[in-house]
């Protein structure tokens, strides 16, 4: 049975090796790219929850940008602490700057979604440019996305930022995650104009005014809390031009600051990410652990085939992985060594989100359950 199975990953890896070979050749990095001086207006829409401890400083590196011909609309959804102070603050350092308060969460929105589309409503720029409220920017992040959108004439750009983490087990955990995202849902297939496959990413997801409200706006998304994947997919799926570059060195964020809030902050979406159907939790669960976990176990048996398919197994993965990680990240290929522990801990946050998620009914986000019938009814 695992010579069978192992001979099958082994064709397997090796598609996707040549299809991510290829594909990832085919994501620029944005740093190579010359800035646009001078142009329309662009708006920055940024919906925060909470974030009191990132807000300003992620705002005054925007503030600092090459390119000057922009808005700010600071959108603060429903927060508990000094979140909506510091924004009114910001607004009294640059008039540029203005701030929408949300008190009550409409039904059938999720609050982040219905945050960014106020923050859309109130914009006047050519361009939009929905970001997080955690994300930091160097000074020529606009200049360059917005020259490399014109010359692709693009209607969405999506940036993959340097996702920072101190220390090493929760690296290692970003790492395998965007492995692990890379196989599942091709995300260079995006710069592919004859692909159906898109994506995009929370930290940078660059529109154009007249594509985004003739796609439907966040209206389309409203009850996906993978709403920046899923808004980037759906515009590709109905034709729009996409693409997906690297800004490693332009744009950071801090995905998350230990294990323990990654595993929380994946509450949200990984079950949404497997459809809300146990029947993917299984499948997601088993494909990891054959393909991540017992190989690095199996290459130790007595059965020679078993031993040798096992080591093919592990080879093609880690050609990947490092393909992948010095792609994407700035992190060292060499945690590719403690891939299958790492394998272990996505398949606890796999089992934990989705245990949750039934248990609570729905999930739990920033504050609010969203129940899981209204969930599977927007999927």
């Amino acid at each position: 049975m695992l010579t069978i199975l192992y001979t099958i990953g082994i064709l397997v890896w090796i598609v996707f090796l040549l299809d991510g070979f290829i594909g990832l050749r085919k994501i620029d990095a944005l740093e190579n790219e010359e800035g646009l001086e001078n142009g329309p207006l662009l708006s920055v829409i940024v919906a925060a929850r909470n974030e009191e401890s990132h807000i300003k400083s992620s705002v005054r590196s925007q503030l600092k940008q090459t390119y000057k011909n922009v808005e700010w609309i600071l959108v603060n959804d429903r927060s508990t602490d000094a979140t909506g102070l510091m924004m009114e603050e910001l607004q009294t350092e640059d008039q540029r700057i203005s701030v929408i308060h949300i008190e009550e969460l409409p039904d059938g929105w999720l609050g982040k979604n219905n945050a960014l589309y106020r923050g859309f409503l109130q914009a006047s720029g050519k361009w939009l440019l929905f970001t997080d409220a955690d994300v930091k920017f160097e000074k020529e992040a606009f200049a360059k996305a917005l020259h490399y959108f014109e010359k692709h004439k693009l209607d969405h750009l999506t940036t993959a930022p340097n996702l920072s983490a101190k220390k090493f087990w929760l690296k290692s955990f970003v790492a395998f995650f965007l492995f692990g995202f890379s196989y599942f849902k091709r995300p260079w297939a995006a710069n592919d104009p004859k692909s159906k496959i898109g994506t995009g990413i929370g930290a940078f997801n660059l529109v154009s005014k007249e594509a985004y409200q003739s796609f439907g706006t966040h209206e389309k998304v409203k009850m996906r809390p993978d709403d920046d994947l899923q808004l980037g997919m759906k515009m590709k799926q109905a034709g729009y031009r996409q693409r997906i570059v690297t800004a490693l060195r332009l744009i950071e964020v801090e995905w998350y600051g230990s294990l323990r809030e990654a595993f929380i902050g994946l509450e949200k979406n990984t079950f949404a990410g497997l459809h809300y159907r146990i029947t993917m939790v299984f499948l997601a669960i088993f494909g990891v652990f054959i393909t991540n976990v017992l190989p690095f176990i199996t290459i130790f048996s007595f059965d020679r085939n078993v031993s040798l398919l096992s080591l093919g197994v592990i080879l093609l993965s880690g050609i990947h992985y490092i393909l992948v990680i010095r792609k994407m990240t700035v992190f060292s290929p060499f945690m590719f060594l403690v891939l299958p522990v790492t394998a272990l801990l996505f398949i606890y946050s796999i089992i934990r989100a989705s245990w949750l998620t039934y248990k609570r009914g729905g999930i739990m986000w920033r504050g609010t359950l969203y129940k899981l019938s209204e969930l599977r009814e927007k999927e």
